[in-house]
């Protein structure tokens, strides 16, 4: 065959390689970022950081931004003290019932207690709770088997995120709490619906004013990400998987207290059969400013860690509507929270205190 004849059959081999490679580059630069295999010895440290992380109350990483910097050079401004912790039930959230022994001299065991309680613990969309006092701690306390109480008190919180206390929600719990009382032989005596309405109302009016919940979010500038790189990078600066797929969590450094943060994503995307070919191009931060002590500097965190995590993963920082976020913005943020948290603690309801917590819920 002629020299002619091999050189049209090169150059055809050519132009099918060329389709093929060209095929591959842009299959793999659609493709969403994968996670990178890291060596045991990195994951080690990586594990001791976020532990050193979640026990001083820092990030791994800090803003590269001066303009950013410089909001965490002087976090201290933003601090107010801690607050002391108070007890479950409040009279000022909750309206409470005492019952007593109709012979002063009773006394009621704590299995006659348990059994006496309603089968519920709400009223409405309302907690509903009995605390009893016990004479050997002098203290009110949660009924247990092995208590003896002199008094019981039942209460029913005022105000939560699903509204105020109403009329009906308030004869329910007069029917509960009347209810013990008949079985245990107590006399309760209840305050004015009317008063405790009210009380309500303006509760809630106070809540849903200062109730604030923030988010930023971040967005893919180029390249989508996958769950496993999704997941490789929030834990690097502090994240753990949360219970629900599409959710992580910064964990609060006194267990049992709600997480700082939450990271959260499409969660389907996590449920996919093949979560490596799931694109994510958003995801979102979120602070729940009540449920944390301002002491762990909860805002400032964020703004750091998605900052941090913007840089890593070639992402931009946006609002809402998917406007940029620029440093001022996150200023004015920072400002308007000092205000906030000297109005909670100046009601008795400091950022991340048990009252706050079950209020804001």
């Amino acid at each position: 065959m002629s020299n002619f004849y091999w050189g049209l059959v090169a150059l055809g081999v050519a132009v099918v390689l060329g389709i093929q490679m060209h095929g591959w580059w842009m299959t793999r630069r659609g493709a969403p970022r994968q996670a990178e295999p890291e060596p045991d010895t990195y994951a080690a440290e990586s594990a001791s950081s976020r532990a050193a992380d979640s026990a001083d109350g820092t990030a791994d990483d800090g803003p590269s931004d001066p303009e950013l910097g410089a909001l965490f050079d002087d976090a201290t401004r933003f601090m107010v003290p801690e607050v002391p912790r108070r007890a479950a039930m409040d009279a000022l959230i909750d309206v409470i019932a005492t019952i007593e022994p109709e012979m002063p001299d009773n006394v009621w065991s704590g299995t006659a207690v348990l059994a006496a309680m309603p089968s519920t613990s709400r009223v409405g969309s309302k907690p509903f709770a009995v605390e009893g006092f016990n004479p050997a701690t002098s203290s009110w306390e949660v009924p247990t088997a092995r208590g003896r109480y002199i008094a019981l008190q039942a209460g029913v919180q005022m105000a939560n995120r699903s509204g105020p206390l109403s009329e009906i929600e308030f004869s329910d719990f007069v029917v509960k709490t009347q209810a013990l009382a008949d079985q245990l032989d107590g006399v309760v005596e209840f305050p004015e619906m009317v008063d405790e309405v009210a009380r309500a109302r303006e509760l809630d009016a106070f809540a849903s004013q200062y109730d604030a919940q923030l988010s930023l979010n971040l967005r893919a500038k180029q390249v989508a990400w996958s769950p496993g790189y999704v997941h490789q990078n929030a834990a690097r600066v502090g994240f753990v998987a949360g219970q629900l797929p599409g959710r992580m969590v910064l964990p609060n450094p006194q267990e049992g207290l709600p997480p700082v943060l939450v990271l959260s994503f499409d969660p389907q995307a996590a449920l996919a059969e093949d979560p490596d070919q799931s694109a994510i191009r958003d995801l979102k931060i979120t602070l729940d400013v009540p449920h944390v002590e301002s002491a762990l500097q909860p805002f400032e965190r964020m703004v750091r860690i998605a900052t941090s995590l913007a840089q890593e993963m070639d992402g931009g920082m946006v609002d809402d509507s998917g406007q940029p976020l620029n440093p001022k913005a996150m200023e004015s943020i920072a400002r308007e929270l000092v205000d906030l948290y000297r109005v909670l603690d100046e009601r008795d309801l400091a950022a991340g205190s048990p009252l706050a917590r079950r209020l804001f819920a």
